[in-house]
């Protein structure tokens, strides 16, 4: 029986100083939340489902309940969950209004034969096995609202929306189990003001997130269009492999982004050994890791906080 771990990531991006405080309690919520699914023996699949669902419901951040707004005002969701001990994994992208899509996500896993489902085939799907969707007055904020408002006034580029303080972004997490299976779960609202139809790299296998139990389990959140380019969690997994720690790898495949498409984002890896990193090459990333009775965490760079893992 080795020792369980859980890292969670609330989007890498320039999060404002009156959003910071409630960003940081949430993704310690969301990590003490999938790691006391670990605690009673159960499976990374499991643990990083409900810690991302637990960020969807949150709506400080963009995914689930706090999505942005694409062009038409409308609420496009994107999410991905990779089993890593059979590579088994399950997508839905452009899915309308629904609350948790990892939940989602997953069923596409489980309950047919695909791997991705999009857009209203997704929706249609989700109806069918009983999950209700959700109207947009309820999960989209106020200050969204405001926000989509002021932004629908003239056209920014979406790496120059995603460069200033006012993007929003991913959810992410992964984890070890006592067992050494590995998981990861990615879940977005995508960029405000995203073309109808727009997909980043959230739901795309080996881009948004990747797990497998050889190497580990990777979860991303940055600009998505750069994070496609290099298929960013694929590439953290290819360094693992190489010998590099999950640090160096996360740390590599980031600097690479940036050099190569002029892409910033963020990284959450686990090891099936149970070694970790958050990483970012943002201004901020709210993340925090759950590891043998402590809760790490921490928001700015080079900050690293610990408390007594509550349950």
């Amino acid at each position: 029986m080795m020792s369980a771990v859980l890292v969670v990531h609330g989007g890498a991006w320039a999060i404002p100083d009156e959003m910071a405080p409630a960003s940081v309690d949430g993704v310690k919520a969301a990590a003490r939340h999938g790691s006391a699914v670990l605690k009673v023996g159960g499976s990374a699949l499991h643990a990083v489902e409900a810690a991302v669902r637990a960020l969807e419901d949150n709506p400080i951040f963009n995914a689930g309940h706090g999505a942005t707004l694409n062009v038409d005002g409308e609420v496009e969701l994107d999410a991905i969950i990779v089993d890593g001990r059979t590579l088994a994994s399950g997508a839905v992208s452009c899915v309308k209004n629904i609350a948790n899509p990892v939940s989602l996500a997953r069923a596409v896993m489980e309950k047919t034969s695909h791997v991705m489902l999009t857009g209203k085939g997704a929706n249609q799907f989700a109806e069918s096995i009983g999950i209700t969707t959700i109207p947009t007055d309820k999960l989209v904020t106020e200050y969204e609202k405001k926000e989509w408002e002021k932004h629908k006034k003239y056209i920014a580029g979406v790496m120059e929306e995603f460069n200033t303080k006012w993007a929003h972004d991913t959810v992410g997490a992964v984890a070890v189990d006592c067992a050494g299976n590995v998981a990861c779960a990615t879940s977005t609202g995508g960029i405000r003001n995203k073309m109808v139809g727009r997909v980043g790299d959230s739901p795309v296998i080996g881009c948004g997130g990747y797990a497998d139990n050889s190497s580990g389990a990777v979860s991303c959140t940055g600009h998505g269009e750069s994070i496609l380019k290099v298929t960013l969690a694929r590439l953290v997994l290819s360094h693992v492999e190489q010998g590099k720690s999950v640090a160096d790898a996360s740390q590599l495949s980031l600097q690479y982004m940036g050099n190569r498409v002029q892409g910033a984002g963020g990284t959450i890896a686990v090891a099936p050994s149970g070694q970790w990193a958050a990483t970012f090459t943002t201004e901020r990333m709210a993340w925090a890791a759950a590891e043998g009775g402590v809760l790490w965490f921490g928001i700015n760079p080079e900050e690293k906080l610990k408390e007594k893992l509550s349950q």
